[in-house]
């Protein structure tokens, strides 16, 4: 029986060792990752790409990119969670092509003033967010908003490295989707730190603009998978109520 959010929330545990004799269902894990792709999303560009590698030699070569961690060594199958802040333009893109649709693809006179709103959102703010030039133009952008900042309230995070963590926050979302969906049926996973992204991404074939956000050790907990208790600070630490 599938777990509640919140069991799945509590079941869910950094799993260092995976059970060596317990394999996971391929179409499961797919599922788990098409969760993924339901989380939120900035402007809903969906910059985010997902590797399901369950192949063993592969799976050997990102052992040696994960630095030998016992979570890669053992699991059955990773999945990595990629951010790709390049593909913004076909992504603003697609996002256009289906507002226009869901529109009846109107003359330019008839939208309303909703539609024409979300429609200049993409062909015009995203692309003057996300054209970039030897991190010059955010630069400008990080001047001029933060400029226009000075008289009213004004979204100033625009500059190159603003939109690489833009990218990576909705990549980890996704991740977290990932995590928690495979939790609900019992499988479990550990988000790696620890790895050369460098070489992840020459083993994936991924262009420059591509990022790896996390990789993913998938299984099913060994007796001793995971190394102890689980441990957060004081809850009063870290809620605060205005």
């Amino acid at each position: 029986m599938e777990k509640s959010v919140t069991e799945a929330i509590n079941y869910r545990r950094s799993v260092r060792i995976f059970n060596d004799t317990v394999e996971l269902d391929d179409d499961k894990v797919v599922q788990c990752i098409k969760n993924a792709t339901l989380a939120p999303t900035s402007s809903n560009l969906q910059l985010w790409e997902f590797y399901h590698i369950t192949s063993k030699e592969v799976r050997l070569e990102m052992t040696k990119a994960c630095l030998d961690q016992n979570a890669a060594k053992t699991a059955k199958q990773i999945v990595v969670v990629v951010a790709r802040r390049d593909l913004w333009s076909e992504r603003a893109k697609a996002n256009l092509d289906f507002l226009n649709k869901s529109f009846g693809n109107k003359k330019k006179e008839d939208l309303t003033k909703r539609e024409k709103f979300a429609l200049n959102y993409y062909s015009k703010l995203i692309p003057s967010l996300y054209t970039e030039f030897l991190g010059i133009l955010g630069a400008v952008r990080y001047v001029i908003f933060n400029s226009i900042g000075l008289f009213k309230p004004m979204y100033k995070q625009v500059r190159n490295s603003d939109m690489r963590i833009v990218a990576h926050k909705s990549a980890g979302l996704a991740a977290q989707n990932f995590m928690l969906s495979m939790a609900a049926i019992g499988y479990d996973t550990c988000p790696m730190e620890g790895s050369d992204t460098n070489m992840v991404k020459r083993m994936l074939g991924l262009p420059y603009g591509a990022e790896i956000t996390m990789v993913i050790g998938c299984g099913v907990r060994d007796e001793n998978g995971i190394y102890g208790p689980r441990f957060r600070v004081p809850f009063e630490e870290v809620y605060k109520k205005v």
